[in-house]
C-alpha cells in the first residue's frame, strides 16, 4: 500500500508569493496529497485566495498564532498522513516531487527522504556529514521542499520547539537524524525550489542565534560552537548591520 502523503504550509500576508506555490501544487502529477494550511490571520486576502483554491487545498485555518512553529505544530497536527512535506508560500513544487517523494517512501519505508533542492539557480543536496559544522544539513538538503518526513517520528521526538522562532525545524531534524536506528534516504531528484524571502533570510541575525543555539544544545564540543558562531557574526556583520538600519 502506497504511503499518505500530506503537505503542510504556514502562511501570513503571502498573496504576493502564495499564487505560484499553487499553481505549482496544481500542476503535480500526484495529486493523491493533502495539503494542510495555517494561516496567521493574513488580512492581505490570503484568506481569500485559500478559499478560492479548494481544488488542492484540502484544509486550512486563520487564526493568531505565536509564530511559524506554532502555527506548523497546528497544521501538523490536522495532517492525516503517513508523511509530511512542509512548503513555504514561496517555494515551488517540480510537477513530479510528489510522485517521486511516494515512490521512495513506498520502496524503502524510510523516515526520512530528502531530495535535492534548486536554491538560487543552484541545485544543492546534503552536505558532507559534519554536523558539528553544518548541522541539518549534513543529513538533509533543507527543512522545506527537500524532506519528506514520518509523521509518527514527532510522537518519540516531540513537536517543534516553541523555544526556537527560527531554528525548530534545525533542532528537530538533529534530534531525529543522530539518533540511533534512524533511516534517512538521499534521493537523487530534485523536488523543487527552495524560498528565498522567509524569515531566516530576513532577519539573519535571528537565524544565527538560532542555529547557534540549536548547535550548542546538540553538540558535544561547546567550544567549538562558539568559536563557529563567532565566525559566522563577523562574516555576516556588514548585512547585520545594514538589515537594521533599514528597519528604522
Amino acid at each position: 500500500m502506497k504511503p499518505t502523503i500530506s503537505v503542510i504550509t504556514v502562511t501570513f500576508n503571502a498573496t504576493d508569493v502564495l499564487p505560484g506555490l499553487i499553481e505549482s501544487m496544481r500542476r503535480q502529477t500526484d495529486r493523491d496529497f493533502e495539503w494542510v494550511i495555517a494561516d496567521g490571520a493574513s488580512t492581505d486576502g490570503t484568506v481569500e485566495l485559500l478559499t478560492e483554491s479548494s481544488d488542492v487545498i484540502t484544509h486550512w485555518i486563520s487564526e493568531p498564532d505565536f509564530g511559524i512553529y506554532h502555527a506548523m505544530n497546528k497544521a501538523l497536527q490536522m495532517a492525516t498522513g503517513k508523511y509530511y512535506l512542509v512548503l513555504g508560500a514561496d517555494d515551488r513544487l517540480n510537477p513530479d516531487a510528489i510522485a517521486q517523494y511516494r515512490n521512495h517512501a513506498c520502496q524503502l519505508e524510510t523516515d526520512i527522504v530528502t531530495a535535492l533542492i534548486m536554491r538560487n539557480g543552484i541545485i544543492e543536496q546534503r552536505k558532507p556529514c559534519w554536523p558539528w559544522l553544518y548541522a541539518h544539513h549534513a543529513y538533509v538538503s533543507e527543512h522545506s521542499v527537500g524532506s519528506l518526513i514520518r509523521k509518527k517520528l514527532h510522537d518519540k521526538f516531540g513537536l517543534y520547539s516553541k523555544r526556537y522562532s527560527i531554528g525548530a525545524d534545525l533542532l528537530f531534524l538533529k534530534r531525529v537524524c543522530s539518533s540511533p536506528g534512524i533511516i534517512v534516504t538521499k534521493a537523487d531528484f530534485v523536488a523543487g525550489t527552495f524560498g528565498f524571502t522567509g524569515t531566516s533570510r530576513e532577519d539573519r541575525a535571528g537565524a544565527i542565534c538560532d542555529y547557534f543555539r540549536a548547535q550548542l544544545e546538540t553538540e558535544k564540543n561547546k567550544y567549538l560552537q562558539i568559536i563557529l558562531f563567532a565566525a559566522k557574526v563577523l562574516k555576516n556583520a556588514r548585512s547585520m548591520v545594514k538589515a537594521t538600519r533599514n528597519e528604522k
